[in-house]
């Protein structure tokens, strides 16, 4: 049964300054809810350093119809005074949650936020790869604050702001310029959240219909990056998302296709700089969760 009440947020670490506000924080869902987020001020970006919990979805209040919800992905954004209505099962997410200035934005938006239905759904799944990576140094910056801080994250919180205005010229045009159609996207999406062997060029392309030349052209013209690259991201955020569901590695490893736990440890290490372990402990998890 779906409940009004707000999930539990804790805040491990946070960042102030005149451009933007970062945040650590963790979110506990103990069932399934549905509620209406409103942003009141300032455009919040959230980066989950987490896998999300299962099924999380939003729908914007004024534009979409009460039934038609849509994936989160990696990063959405919600802009002030918009609407979304937001629902998820029971689970728990760590997540970079960076609360641009309107000031901040202003000079580099040419009008106010694009209601369109393709700038609304580029929202719930903002692909940026630099933006991504620029969320991750503003977090590192929170967590540990070194020599100019404050000044190196006013102007990462600039050049934000630069790939969101850019993100969204993009993805204006993109259904207009041989991209991938919706539902091709998320077939691949669909696909890439199974837990079993990453799939081949040829699979997704009998998936969606299409050569694998077809297909590789229009999914970096609709995502910005290779359909590799991409499958690789994918396959890290399942391992994350059973990591901190307290799966033991073995189980990971022959699960998602590798052929032995040390391959998958090193496959994880190499992609995201720790350990399997050492994942679970930033994320605040041990094996007894």
């Amino acid at each position: 049964m779906i409940q009004p009440e707000r999930p539990t947020m804790t805040v491990d670490a946070e960042l102030n300054v005149a451009a933007v506000t970062v945040q650590i924080a963790r979110f506990f869902i103990n069932h399934p809810v549905e509620n209406l987020f409103r942003q009141s001020e300032g455009y919040r970006l959230d980066l989950s350093l987490t896998p999300r919990t299962p099924n999380a979805q939003a729908s914007f209040e004024r534009y979409w119809a009460p039934h038609r919800f849509e994936r989160l992905g990696k990063i959405f954004m919600a802009a002030p005074g918009e609407g979304l209505r937001m629902r998820t099962d029971s689970g728990h997410q760590t997540s970079i949650v960076c609360l641009l200035h309107e000031n901040t934005l202003q000079d580099w938006f040419e009008r106010k936020f694009d209601c369109s239905n393709r700038a609304l759904e580029a929202s719930l799944d903002i692909t940026s790869a630099t933006i991504y990576r620029l969320m991750i140094r503003l977090g590192e910056e929170a967590r540990n604050p070194g020599f100019a801080s404050q000044t190196l994250s006013e102007a990462m919180a600039v050049q934000i702001a630069i790939e969101l205005s850019r993100f969204y010229a993009d993805a204006a045009c993109a259904s207009g310029a041989g991209g991938l159609q919706p539902w091709r996207l998320k077939r691949i999406d669909e696909r890439l959240r199974e837990v079993r062997a990453q799939p081949t060029l040829e699979e997704l392309g009998r998936l969606c219909g299409l050569s694998v030349r077809q297909l590789t052209r229009g999914f970096r013209i609709s995502r910005g990056c290779s359909v590799g690259e991409y499958v690789a991201q994918s396959r890290v955020e399942n391992a994350k998302r059973l990591l901190a569901g307290g799966e033991s590695v073995k189980s990971i490893a022959y699960s998602m296709g590798f052929s032995s736990p040390s391959s998958f440890c090193h496959a994880f290490r190499k992609a995201t700089g720790n350990s399997p372990n050492q994942f679970r402990q930033q994320v605040g998890y041990s094996h007894s969760h």
